[in-house]
């Protein structure tokens, strides 16, 4: 048998392939839409990739299993439980095998027993792998978005990020009774989440890839209560608020995404600055600078939005995302690569083409913005802003700070006071770049404020603390 990690670091996100080395079939669990390391390890491995398992409906990624199906003709394994939740809709050409609890899924003499794990969605479902070399017991079980190294999967993404009302509490219940089967299962047993560290599918997930029953038993927090009212209040309490594109991930995980072959290929655009502001001022366009602020500060041309290339970059995209819009980007040509295949990652699949980030590098009277050191900063003098989340903005934030979140900042232009330039922070500095350039989209005058609270917090300024 043949056990193959795969992890994607912009989404902290894990997916699993198993095969039969002596069959040459081969599954992908919870695959990403970027397929390429999934055929090329089935190549290298002499494997055909043959089934598609899904745990549930995904709300931070696009699935890759249609990717699958229409690459390598592999059936698509899903949930039938939890039909409150929507649903697959899948078209009648994928082909597709809908599986209940305690139904098995054969991949050549290995194979998966299908548990129904709700809580974290009400479809969800789990795969507890056996080696046919080894048939007397099981070897792990691949668990998704139920439980992970340290936590488990939040309950409220359905109520939150897709509004379907009532659904938070109902299913932090569910997740109760479903743990009651961790506790059953034996201690030796490997578990395999589908997320890790930095994720937004819970609230303390661990960095460390790979665990087992017995630890979790052991160590995770959730798995410490024998009381269903008081798991409940701990699960709901603290959960990080979703991001914006969450939502539309739900939806188009019920199977209608198009495949990347429908996708039309974004172009390499050569063009003056003249020709990128007159696209970034039409309607249904956005063009993203992802230049660092240090660049874009200097000179970025009117009604762009920057969005610095960083580790979180598409996190912070997707919170700012508009998906009935097309998209340009202006960027470096040894990263758009990288840039188009991340979009995809999440379904912006209207990218239409690139602008060269030189093109904006050599020109000349462009709109401008300043930074300042906390040091600098005089709070009589400016209007501070806030653009982090609830939570972050409740624990701490500068003296007489407005709050407006990142995301928000495009409906709520009346909020501001226009006789002050807006000092405008995040805890780093990132959102704050991006904000800042929505801001000057709006006429304002603006102030990053360098290196965000925590640069503020480690100057010895005045903080506001909950």
């Amino acid at each position: 048998m043949l056990l193959k990690y795969f992890y994607d670091d912009a989404l902290a996100q894990a997916s699993y392939m198993v095969g039969c080395q002596k069959t040459g079939e081969a599954a992908v669990i919870d695959p990403s839409r970027d397929i390429d390391s999934y055929v090329k390890t089935a190549e290298d491995q002499g494997l055909r990739i043959t089934h598609a398992l899904e745990t549930h409906i995904h709300a931070d990624y696009i699935s890759g299993s249609r990717e699958l199906a229409a690459e390598t003709g592999a059936v698509i394994y899903h949930s039938a439980e939890g039909a409150e939740n929507g649903g697959y809709q899948f078209p009648d050409s994928v082909k597709t095998k809908a599986v209940k609890d305690g139904d098995r899924i054969t991949i050549g003499n290995t194979w998966v027993d299908v548990m129904h794990t709700p809580g974290h969605t009400p479809e969800h479902i789990s795969f507890l792998l056996t080696d046919g070399a080894n048939p007397e017991k099981p070897l792990g079980l691949f668990t998704g978005d139920f439980v992970f190294v340290g936590d488990v999967g939040r309950p409220d993404l359905l109520e939150k990020a897709a509004g379907v009302k009532d659904t938070a509490d109902k299913g932090a219940r569910q997740m109760f009774a479903s743990l009651k089967k961790v506790r059953n299962l034996d201690d030796y047993l490997q578990i395999w989440p589908g997320h890790g560290a930095g994720s937004s599918c819970g609230k303390a997930l661990g960095a460390v890839p790979t665990t087992t029953v017995g630890y979790e038993k052991m160590m995770n927090p959730a798995l410490q209560y024998d009381e269903e009212e008081a798991f409940v209040d701990f699960l709901l309490d603290g959960q990080p608020e979703p991001p914006t594109y969450f939502g539309e991930m739900k939806r188009l995980n019920t199977g209608i995404i198009a495949p990347l072959s429908d996708v039309k290929r974004a172009e390499e655009l050569s063009a003056s600055v003249e020709e990128i502001e007159k696209k970034a001022k039409e309607d249904g366009v956005v063009v993203y600078d992802t230049r660092p602020l240090q660049q874009y500060k200097q000179g970025s041309v009117d009604g762009t939005i920057n969005v610095p290339l960083s580790p979180a970059f598409l996190t912070w995209l997707g919170w700012i995302a508009d998906y009935e819009k097309d998209i340009y980007i202006i960027a470096d040509e040894d990263n758009q690569q990288t840039i188009a295949s991340q979009l995809r990652r999440i379904g912006l699949d209207r990218l239409r083409g690139f602008y060269p980030a030189s093109v904006v590098n050599e020109a000349s009277g462009l709109r401008t913005y300043v930074s300042k050191a906390p040091e600098d900063v005089n709070l009589d003098d400016v209007q501070p802003l806030d653009v982090r989340l609830d939570d972050e903005y409740e624990e701490e934030h500068l003296p007489h700070a407005e709050h407006i979140k990142m995301h928000e900042l495009e409906k709520a232009e009346e909020k501001l006071d226009q006789e002050k330039p807006a000092a405008v922070y995040c805890l780093t500095g990132i959102r704050a770049a991006t904000a800042a350039s929505i801001l000057l989209n709006q006429g304002q005058e603006v102030i990053h404020l360098q290196g965000g609270i925590t640069a503020w917090k480690n100057n010895g300024r005045d903080l506001v603390q909950a």
